[in-house]
């Protein structure tokens, strides 16, 4: 189905609202009068270092034996030391030696600690292991001696031996990223890029770095700071080149003099403290306006909340030989943990077949392992899940064995997901605009013109009264039953021939739950999508379904028509389930009054 391109102006664009969150960070920033006199004095110390030809006409290592130790003057504003050479000097050319170090340190600390720990992070197993085990080893190297030997026997370059560091210092960058991305990496809203089928690389760039950059904002300023104290310490000691003038080297040779000239001392010391006290609070305070601007909805990442123990008893499947008109065809699937030395099966020979145009109820008590089958299909099951099945069959060709980019490749735009909590799958940082345009652009390979005028459309036909308000708002200025639309809109946008639906309902009150079901179904009706309804509410199954499977600790006990099975249930626990329901159920007798007390226990 085509929707035609709606007329009108939007408000805002997603690249408009991702300016106006940067511009809101600066304006946080600019009204933190710690952050602005911080941001001052590294201009000012940034900005005398660079001009230093230009601040003064003395050499920083030319040395006058005649003006040795001389005092304060015209020629000398702040003296001169040991050798004769001019402070004010010193202090200039010095900061960009000692500036321009520890950004080399910063630099490749970065270059080394934030590649790792996103493949790390996200990709776990045995490739991080390795990656640990090689951090754990870095850590365990005495810094301070690697540095000494580098300088001794390969090179005096203070810059070589600050690239040196910042790879001695990298570990605590990954560490740091990779737990920044092992806490985020298990949301919803990860799981929702997945199955919109985007790229690992795209979802690491757009939902995983800005997560990671807060963090990462402090543990810079201190890798700054710590590399401007280390090369002032090795400086200190004697080593690095002669030939330029840094703040440790001038503390080098105030400490020399400190008897005839303890001020000498003075002036590096206190442009290394100012230094690096200004990073520190410059970057508390650009921490404080990042946290301000976002909001982190709770996490939900126990993918395992399904699982249940296997029990004996024959599984009940309607698989059967693949037909013109089925869509999906599941035969004997099989979902297992590692637990306690062993392994626990919370999946065990589910046999399914969803046909084209056909709304499959998979129902069942939590724990049944209803949602753990639907995320098996989706490829969502963590790393150390084992995924077996006879046959797992879409649209007539095989998904087992599927690797990532192919799976990607079929999320999305083939196979689409309706998650049960619409906000945790919405990531607050950016506008439900731009969330859903970048599968659309992605899948079906339009420009971001064309993705906006479908997804207004979309946003309209899911019943949004104002989509151009709604598409360029952030998921907070919405409200719960508007974001399950929303994200009902973005499963169907690249036209999917299956759709499955893990519980919409669950989040939303009883009006709201109507009209989704009535949105859901009408969708269906008009692109014959098959549909897998995930659900434990036997009302929604007799509303929207056509055949029914009924799960019990991982196995279906019962497969019928929606008719069939609430006029005569065969299997015990179906039973079970349908006399739960309040349905039918007599009516309970009203309260019965309370009995008067003794006047002694009433005064009592």
């Amino acid at each position: 189905m085509t929707i035609p391109p709606i007329d009108g102006t939007v408000t805002a664009t997603a690249a408009s609202g991702e300016t106006a969150k940067r511009r809101h960070i600066v304006v946080r920033l600019l009204q933190d009068p710690v952050a602005i006199c911080c941001i001052f004095v590294l201009l000012l110390l940034t900005a005398a270092s660079v001009l230093a030809p230009f601040l003064t006409d003395q050499d920083p290592i030319k040395s006058s034996l005649a003006e040795t130790l001389a005092p304060m003057s015209q020629q000398h504003p702040l003296g001169a030391d040991g050798v004769g050479r001019d402070v004010v000097a010193r202090l200039l050319y010095g900061g960009q030696t000692s500036l321009a170090a520890a950004c080399v340190a910063v630099l490749v600390a970065f270059a080394v600690g934030v590649p790792a720990g996103l493949f790390g992070g996200y990709y776990r197993g045995r490739a991080d292991a390795i990656l640990a085990w090689a951090s754990n080893f870095i850590m365990a190297v005495p810094a301070i001696i690697i540095l000494l030997v580098v300088m001794a026997a390969v090179s005096q370059s203070t810059y070589v031996a600050m690239a040196v560091l910042g790879l001695i210092v990298s570990p605590s960058v990954y560490r740091l990223v990779r737990a920044s991305v092992v806490s985020v990496r298990e949301e919803l809203f990860v799981d929702a890029a997945k199955v919109s089928g985007l790229s690992d690389a795209r979802i690491m760039r757009r939902h995983i770095l800005p997560v990671v950059q807060a963090p990462s904002i402090i543990q810079a300023a201190q890798i700054f700071g710590v590399s401007i104290g280390i090369q002032a310490g090795i400086a200190f000691l004697g080593l690095g080149s002669p030939t330029e003038a840094s703040w440790g080297a001038m503390l080098n040779d105030a400490f020399a003099n400190i008897y005839s000239a303890p001020l000498l001392l003075l002036w590096p010391a206190l442009i290394i403290c100012m230094t690096t006290a200004s990073l520190a609070l410059l970057a508390n305070s650009l921490r404080d306006s990042l946290s301000g601007s976002r909001r982190r909805p709770t996490r939900h990442s126990d993918r395992v909340r399904d699982g249940a123990p296997s029990s004996e008893g024959s599984a009940a499947g309607d698989f059967a030989e693949v037909a013109d008109d089925v869509l999906l065809a599941v035969d004997h699937l099989k979902v297992d943990y590692p637990v306690d030395g062993g392994r626990r099966t919370v999946v065990d020979g589910v046999s399914l077949t969803v046909r084209r145009g056909q709304v499959l109820g998979l129902v069942g008590e939590s724990g049944s392992g209803k949602s753990q089958t639907a995320f098996s299909l989706l490829g969502l099951l963590p790393p150390e899940a084992r995924v077996s099945a006879g046959r797992l069959l879409f649209d007539g060709a095989e998904m087992k064995g599927l690797g990532r980019s192919a799976m990607n490749r079929l999320r999305g735009k083939r196979i689409a997901y309706v998650p049960q909590e619409p906000m945790s799958n919405l990531d607050p940082s950016f506008t439900i605009g731009s969330q859903l345009a970048e599968p659309v652009r992605q899948h079906m390979k339009v420009s971001a013109k064309e993705a906006k005028a479908l997804l207004l459309g979309l946003l309209e036909r899911v019943g949004i009264n104002d989509p151009a308000r709604v598409y360029s708002s952030y998921p907070h200025q919405i409200s719960g039953g508007m974001a399950q639309r929303v994200l009902i809109a973005g499963a169907i946008s690249c036209d999917p021939h299956l759709l499955i639906a893990d519980e919409p309902t669950t989040a939303l009150d009883v009006t709201v739950q109507a009209e989704i079901l009535d949105l859901i179904r009408s969708l269906q009706a008009e692109r014959n999508m098959g549909v897998i309804l995930v659900t434990h509410d036997f009302g929604v199954v007799a509303d929207i379904c056509d055949r029914v499977a009924v799960m019990h600790t991982g196995k279906i006990v019962e497969t019928a028509s929606v008719k069939e099975l609430f006029s005569t249930p065969h299997h015990e626990y179906t039973r079970m389930l349908l006399s739960s329901t309040l349905e039918d159920a007599k009516p309970r007798s009203p309260l019965k009054s309370t009995p008067k007390l003794p006047k002694r226990a009433q005064t009592a």
